[in-house]
This record gives C-alpha cells, sequence and structure tokens, in this order.
C-alpha cells in the first residue's frame, strides 16, 4: 500500500451567511478530517494545518428545479460573489483519535436591483452590498472505527463537533432607493457571516481501498441549528410589511445544513486524481426545534472531480463542482403563505454553475 490514500475531499458547503451556493446560503465548513488514510508507519500524533479557499459566482435563478431564465435575460437577476479562506487546525492524540478547529474569513459582494431601486428602475437601479470577517467557527472530535494500523483496507471515522456563533448576523450595508436616499439595514441572508445559532455538528467519512491505487470515498455532514430565529429582520433597515409578518418571513431563521458525498480516488505516486458526487443543502425544516423565520431552502447535486499533489510535508488540492441538478425548494413561510391565499408559492434563488476550491495540507 502507498504511503497515504489522498482523499480530495474538503467540505466547504457554505450556508446563509458564509459561503453559500447563492441565495441557497450552503455554508462552507471547511476542510474536513478525512484528508489522509492514518497508516502503520505514519506518525500518529501531531498537527496538521489545512488552508482551504472557496470562490463561486451565483447567478441563475430557480423556482424548484425550473430555472427562471428570464432573469439574466431582462438584467434583473441576483449576482452573489462569494470568497472565503478556511483555516484548519488538526491535532492527532494517537492513530485514532484527533481534534479539528475550523475558522472562515469570508468576502461577501451581492448585486441587485431589487433590493435598492426595484426591478423596474434601469440599469441604474443596481446597486450592491458586502460583507468581510470571521464566520463561525467550528470544533470537532473525531475517532477511526477501526485501529488504522490493523484496518488498513478499509474503515470509517465519525466526527462530533460544535458549531460557535462566531460571524456577525447582524451585518449591515446601504440600500440605496435613489441617488439620494439610502437605508442602512442588515444584508441580504444569503452574504451574513454567521448565522447566529450554536450547532451540533455530526460527521462520517470512510473508504474502502480495492488496490494501492485505486479506493472509493465517502463522506456524510449534518449541521443541526436548534435556535429556530436569530432575531434580524429581514426588511434590509425598513418596516417589514404586513404580509411577510403574517406569513413568518420578517425575521431570519437559523436553519440547519447538509451534505453528502461519494466517489472514486485513483493515486499514481504522488497524483491522486477523484470523481464523484455531492449533494448539499438546505432543509426546510430542522432536525430539532421549530423552522419558522424566513430561509431559502434548497440543495445542489454535483459531479465532484478533483486532484491532489503531495509532497513530503505539503499536499496541493484543487476540486471543482459543477451543478447538475439546482432545486429551490418550498419554505415554511412559503406554506403558510400556499395556505392563507389559496394559491400555491414557492420562492426563488440564485445558485452557480461550479465551485472552485484550492488549497493546500501542511503536516506540521
Amino acid at each position: 500500500m502507498k504511503k497515504s490514500i489522498i482523499l480530495t475531499a474538503f467540505l466547504f458547503v457554505s450556508f446563509y451567511k458564509s459561503n453559500a451556493q447563492g441565495c441557497v446560503a450552503i455554508r462552507g465548513l471547511g476542510a474536513f478530517s478525512c484528508a489522509t488514510h492514518a497508516e502503520e508507519k505514519q506518525d500518529s500524533t501531531g498537527w496538521t494545518f489545512t488552508l482551504n479557499n472557496r470562490y463561486f459566482k451565483s447567478y441563475k435563478h430557480f423556482v424548484g428545479t425550473v430555472e427562471q431564465k428570464e432573469r439574466v435575460e431582462n438584467g434583473t437577476e441576483v449576482i452573489n460573489h462569494n470568497f472565503s479562506t478556511d483555516f484548519f487546525f488538526q491535532k492527532r492524540f494517537n492513530r485514532r483519535t484527533s481534534i479539528g478547529f475550523n475558522l472562515p474569513v469570508i468576502s461577501n459582494a451581492r448585486s441587485s436591483m431589487y433590493e435598492h431601486g426595484g426591478n423596474t428602475g434601469g440599469p441604474s437601479a443596481r446597486r450592491s452590498t458586502h460583507s468581510f470577517g470571521v464566520g463561525d467557527a467550528r470544533a470537532a472530535l473525531y475517532y477511526w472505527i477501526m485501529d488504522p494500523a490493523k484496518s488498513r483496507k478499509w474503515n470509517v471515522q465519525a466526527g462530533l463537533g460544535i458549531k460557535l456563533p462566531t460571524g456577525d448576523y447582524n451585518y449591515q450595508d446601504y440600500f440605496f432607493k435613489n441617488d439620494t436616499i439610502k437605508t442602512l439595514g442588515p444584508v441580504d441572508q444569503s452574504i451574513q457571516l454567521g448565522d447566529g445559532g450554536t450547532g451540533i455538528t455530526l460527521e462520517l467519512n470512510g473508504y474502502y481501498a480495492f488496490t494501492s491505487e485505486l479506493s472509493i470515498y465517502g463522506n456524510f455532514f449534518y449541521l443541526s441549528n436548534p435556535r429556530e430565529q436569530n432575531g434580524i429582520s429581514t426588511a434590509r433597515g425598513g418596516i417589514p410589511t404586513a404580509a411577510s409578518i403574517s406569513y413568518g418571513s420578517n425575521v431570519m431563521s437559523v436553519p440547519d445544513q447538509y451534505m453528502y458525498r461519494a466517489g472514486f480516488n485513483y493515486m499514481k505516486g504522488k497524483f491522486t486524481a477523484s470523481l464523484g458526487m455531492r449533494k448539499e443543502g438546505l432543509p426546510a425544516k430542522d432536525f430539532i426545534g421549530e423552522s419558522n423565520g424566513f430561509r431559502r431552502p434548497g440543495y445542489v447535486v454535483s459531479v465532484e472531480p478533483g486532484v491532489s499533489l503531495e509532497s513530503k510535508k505539503v499536499t496541493y488540492f484543487l476540486n471543482l463542482p459543477f451543478a447538475v441538478e439546482r432545486n429551490r425548494t418550498q419554505s415554511v413561510p412559503d406554506k403558510i403563505r400556499t395556505q392563507k391565499t389559496g394559491v400555491y408559492f414557492k420562492g426563488d434563488a440564485a445558485f452557480a454553475d461550479y465551485l472552485i476550491n484550492i488549497g493546500m495540507v501542511i503536516k506540521l
């Protein structure tokens, strides 16, 4: 068996306010600890540092799985540029147990018309809001189910952690109604730096090696946010409408999120290529607690190719998930609106075509 099987799989699902897949804010969660397979000759203790950079541009609007192509054709689309850098430190206590700490630094820009002069206001109505700063931190304890020294063909790693509300979930910028009137208010949920909740994370990371060159991987991640709402208004510095209060969309929700992925790794010398599928999303209802408040639930299914190159102390990686299915599902306020009006309603959300993830893993 080779020195290590590099599983080129690094978590970054962005969420409402970190790094989202657009308006369905699937937060970037940093590199997960199943990056390498611990082996008998590998150091059982020590530190590993992962630097992961993530970027995407979202602009294609969907209601359900149907793309609203007229938004781009009419120039009324919402454009999010999201960039984040995750700093992930992992301490190995022995071959089976480790602890990881992740802290993201985020820079977001959101260009729209409807939040400013209005979709009928012409090109001059398009303005931008921004956010920059530290996002929500995460810490987790990881444990290999099997002793890596004895089970080198396959293994499963379990992780249990906590997500802390270190990111600003009331980041504010100016909204321009015209050239002279502007209002200071909370930016859209998709570019807020945090969600305002303390969450519980559950992870499962596994692999099976067919040969020294070919293996399969699988990862599962779920973030449970028990807090229902964070108290931040969605009115962008204005007064909430009677309709938004009636439907419960006047205050931001604190939603759960999930990700699972699976695929193949092929390793040749220091080079590894991977190809898999991933699904990441935001459920309409939380696993624990109530689910009222404004959120844009939905999911993205992507084909995920990746490459990595390993040196003695540093492994460089690049992952490029390409979306093959995007779905903006019905939220709780959407359902309340449907019940009260008798007319089925489902909001829209903007998604990206692809994500760029590039970074390095350093053995300290």
